[in-house]
């Protein structure tokens, strides 16, 4: 199958286009969203919070009050441990960066203008909204992956 990519008059195979995945860890994935479905949980039914990463680090760096502070603390606090935690495990921390320091930044403001825009981030809209079958979150999970792939797309394909 073909695709044409208007004016710029590029013709690229989509076989060639999707590289094959390998060494997929599947073990850890699942183990990493049942983590992730844990502490969701816990977080819901401990103090009845949503797990949206972005209201919390929002909510850090914004709030004054010390319960608050603590909770949000202590959650952020065990999302860096754990890549911590697996380093220290497994011997290595297997990242390999795919775009440049500027691209990241950009990308990086245009989340935080999303998450705004968005009235939250994956993690809220995308776990536990959609869990709790809300169909604003489901719309927006929608929404983020389809833009996720249109970006991946443009950037793979067009500003190559």
């Amino acid at each position: 199958m073909l695709v044409y990519l208007g004016k710029f008059d590029l013709w690229n195979s989509l076989d060639d286009a999707i590289p094959m995945v390998e060494n997929i860890n599947i073990i850890g994935g699942i183990a990493g969203g049942i983590l992730i479905g844990l502490a969701a949980s816990f977080l819901l039914a401990g103090i009845g919070r949503i797990a949206g990463i972005s209201g919390i680090v929002g909510g850090l760096l914004a709030t004054c009050a010390k319960n608050e502070i603590t909770w949000r603390g202590l959650f952020v606090i065990g999302l860096v441990s754990g890549a911590i935690i697996y380093r220290l495990i497994s011997g290595n921390l297997p990242i390999q960066m795919q775009a440049s320091g500027w691209q990241l930044l950009f990308a990086g403001l245009l989340v935080g203008i999303g998450t705004n825009l968005g009235a939250g981030c994956t993690s809220g809209h995308g776990i536990c909204g959609i869990a709790s079958c809300s169909k604003r979150s489901i719309t927006a999970t929608i929404t983020f992956i389809f833009v996720a792939i249109l970006t991946v797309f443009i950037m793979r394909h067009v500003f190559e």
